[in-house]
């Protein structure tokens, strides 16, 4: 299981990673393992402003449906286009090209409250 060190993650599977006062977030290696082959991911909230631990969209696999929750507050500025036509991207490289959005932290303290790698592999073990 792939969990790396440089990134915080969240209860619900997600991971962030801050660059300034920016965020990209995804779902985890294990999530997506867990979920099988993704064939939708649904995100319709780009210009909206949440807050954490609210639903942010939604991926759909081969078996079913799971909400997407913010792990941080902030304003989602983009969403990967490239997951509208290859939504496999999650299943084969969940932290790189399979990220899901870009948000602009509302406030960047909350990701200290995230769990680190060591943190997430003890929760996932």
């Amino acid at each position: 299981m792939n969990i790396p060190s440089n990134l915080k993650y969240s209860k619900d599977h997600e991971w962030v990673r801050v660059e300034g006062d920016m965020a990209f977030i995804g779902i985890t290696d294990f999530a997506q393992s867990e979920l099988g082959e993704i064939v939708i991911v649904d995100i319709t909230t780009e210009g909206e402003t949440l807050a954490s631990e609210e639903v942010f969209g939604s991926i759909e696999a081969v078996k079913t449906v799971s909400d997407l929750f913010m792990p941080v507050g902030g304003e989602i500025l983009e969403v990967n286009p490239k997951l509208e036509d290859n939504p496999e991207l999650v299943n084969t490289d969940p932290y790189g090209e399979g990220w899901m959005v870009k948000v602009k932290l509302t406030n960047a303290v909350e990701v200290n409250d995230l769990l680190d790698a060591e943190a997430y592999k003890a929760l996932i073990a």
